[in-house]
């Protein structure tokens, strides 16, 4: 039998670690969200980026709402886009969540969790650019539906993008849950990207490329932006949230993620 060089046994081994949990497990419903506000700064989330209407008209938990095949995750969250989801003033319909936390979740290598999924009813619209799960530079987010400026009228694809050129996509299908992890290596200005489907382990679907990885670590949008577009009216859509965790050290590419 062969016998590990003592040197092999001392190298050090990587764990994925758990910097910032946003799975909605300690939320018991979306009202949880509003006890945050910029001077009283607590849970798990920042909840400002909304509408003119209750919490509950944007966001929705229940164990209905999760993919079926994390079993970590306690509930998901149904986001909805409506006739009143207008922030400040904007001509853009948005409900978007932000981690509350002092984790160092934009430094080093990190992995940005979530799973995603769409229904028929309410469904999104294929006709108008929605920017999902974006930080406010954009190097790294999901795109569905016609991209401002592209030919035609409709684009049934939800995309990886980095910095506005994509880098894959897939018909986003009803029922489909789609598991996502941004690889970012923000020293190395490199992202890449992870996905599967339903209950698969994440595989890593594009090697990191290069990317103006920059963030104050408050401004990762969980959630959905939709442009305007002239001709196509504000019909009610929905999006579904689920397992949302960063995590370093190393990628967990059970669905679900670790445990807290």
């Amino acid at each position: 039998m062969k016998l590990l060089h003592p040197l092999l046994l001392s190298l050090p081994t990587t764990h994925a670690a758990l910097l910032w949990d946003g799975r909605f497990n300690d939320l018991a419903g979306a009202k949880d969200l509003n006890t945050w506000s910029w001077s009283n700064q607590v849970g798990p989330y920042e909840y400002y980026i909304h509408g003119s209407s209750p919490v509950e008209k944007y966001v929705s938990l229940s164990a209905d709402y999760k993919n079926p095949d994390d079993t970590v995750s306690t509930k998901g969250a149904r986001f909805t886009l409506d006739s009143t989801a207008f922030w400040n003033g904007q001509n853009m319909r948005r409900i978007e969540l932000i981690p509350q936390t002092k984790a160092a979740i934009a430094s080093g290598k990190v992995w940005y969790h979530f799973s995603i999924m769409r229904k028929d009813t309410n469904a999104p619209s294929a006709n108008r650019e929605h920017q999902i799960c974006f930080f406010e530079s954009h190097f790294t987010e999901l795109k569905y539906g016609w991209i401002s400026g592209e030919s035609g009228t409709a684009n049934p694809y939800l995309q990886w993008m980095t910095s506005q050129n994509s880098k894959w996509k897939t018909e986003w299908k009803a029922g489909v849950w789609h598991n996502v992890a941004y690889e970012i290596d923000f020293p190395a200005n490199k992202v890449g990207f992870w996905h599967s489907e339903g209950g698969e382990p994440l595989k890593q679907v594009v090697a990191p490329v290069s990317a103006s990885t920059s963030s104050n670590g408050q401004d990762w949008h969980l959630g959905v932006l939709e442009l305007p577009r002239s001709g196509y009216s504000d019909a009610v859509e929905d999006f579904y949230f689920s397992g949302v965790y960063i995590e370093n050290g190393a990628i967990t590419t059970a669905i679900g993620g670790p445990k807290a």
